[in-house]
């Protein structure tokens, strides 16, 4: 008997001539993140992707393949020849390895035979096996409804062997949807955004937008931790660091007060969309959520996406802020996000802001700007900072 890691699909086993595409990326993002542990070969076989390494190493790849998007499932196999005696043999070894881990009283056998060469089918095989358990451990009880543990055993063109299911993320891998460029703020909200978008296949890269010195040093580390915690899940972030500051005082100097967060927000858009464009990145990624805050109602959407024609997509609009959370503190950026130091968007905070801005009101303020200006010598200046 040898121990395996198996990895199980989602989604990606309902994309039919598109399969291949969707797993050869996953495999790819797979030896991204073990490369450093080492193992000895990853294969398919009939559904399911299986890692030959080292047992020792098994915790340290799970928790780290279990951040790899298309995943839902990690699971330590005894791998075994499609033979009677030996499926027996390593279920007995498999439920004596549960019971040293952890008590458990009740059990149930689920057998998935995908090789029907198999001269047993999966029902009998699993009366068999559990059978035999009960012979062996006299303590333990089958339960079909509700059971402590369960046995599984996949008969393919090897028999695996294994109870534990390590759950994943599911999604789609990265890399198979495209480029999309996050607007990163030290918030709560655009970390998850960009995780949820990543989560769909998308390669990530960020821009963060600065009002340095109003705004600290600390402010912008605080964003660069947040890129970091990120990467572990996206791999390898470009990260383009970006002064507002300049644009803020000239519309603080020549437009109306309660215009300063939408109008700001306008050029945000405009800057990431020309870096879009020279990056060949296909979308703009927005934390946004209806009317969380002055400038996420449908008015205030509507025209900062006048300010681009590229797609911009807004993975939490109809999320609440408890929703938000909780996936904040599941990816585990929360914590950093909470941390008390100041953005951009604090600077000239107006009093009222315009919560339904028009667009020929906003356009003809910007009238008074030198707008191309104010864009090529914010992206001339900025910082582009690689997350590894």
């Amino acid at each position: 008997m040898e121990k395996v890691l198996s990895v199980s699909l989602g989604e990606i086993a309902l994309k039919g001539l598109n399969r291949k595409y969707f797993e050869d990326q996953l495999i790819k993002n797979m030896r991204r993140v073990i490369k450093d542990i080492g193992f000895e070969k990853i294969y398919k076989e009939q559904g399911k992707i299986y890692i030959e390494a080292e047992e020792n190493n098994f915790p340290k790849m799970i928790n780290r393949l279990k951040k790899v998007f298309g995943l839902v499932y990690i699971s330590p196999c005894i791998r075994i020849e499609k033979d009677e005696e030996q499926i027996k043999e390593a279920s007995i070894a498999a439920i004596r390895e549960k019971i040293d881990k952890e008590k458990i009283n009740t059990f149930k056998v689920d057998t998935n035979r995908a090789d029907k060469n198999f001269p047993i089918k999966s029902p009998e095989l699993s009366r068999q096996i559990g059978g035999l358990i009960l012979q062996n451990f006299k303590e333990l009880e089958v339960d079909v409804h509700n059971p402590d543990t369960f046995l599984y055993i996949d008969i393919k063109q090897n028999a695996y062997i294994y109870t534990e299911k390590v759950k994943g993320y599911g999604g789609l891998p990265l890399g198979t949807n495209g480029k999309g460029l996050l607007l990163l703020s030290g918030g709560i909200d655009s970390p998850v955004a960009g995780f949820l978008m990543a989560k769909r296949g998308l390669e990530i890269s960020a821009v963060h937008y600065h009002s340095y010195p109003f705004t600290s040093e600390r402010a912008e580390e605080k964003v660069k931790d947040l890129a970091r915690i990120l990467s572990r899940y996206v791999g390898r972030i470009k990260m383009y660091s970006v002064n507002l500051l300049d644009i803020q005082k000239e519309i603080n100097n020549k437009c109306k007060e309660n215009e300063m967060t939408i109008l700001s927000r306008r050029f945000m858009m405009k800057i990431a969309g020309r870096i879009a464009e020279k990056e060949g990145i296909n979308a703009l990624i927005t934390g946004e959520s209806l009317g969380q805050v002055a400038s996420q109602t449908v008015e205030g959407i509507s025209v900062t996406n006048r300010a681009v024609d590229i797609p911009v997509l807004r993975p939490l609009i109809g999320l609440d802020k408890v929703d938000i959370i909780d996936i904040a503190r599941d990816i585990e950026t929360f914590e950093t996000s909470i941390l008390p130091f100041e953005d951009c968007c604090t600077v000239f905070l107006p009093k009222h802001p315009v919560t339904k801005p028009k667009i020929e009101d906003i356009l003809k303020s910007e009238e008074a700007l030198d707008v191309e200006s104010l864009i090529n010598n914010a992206i001339e200046n900025m910082e582009l900072i690689i997350i590894e």
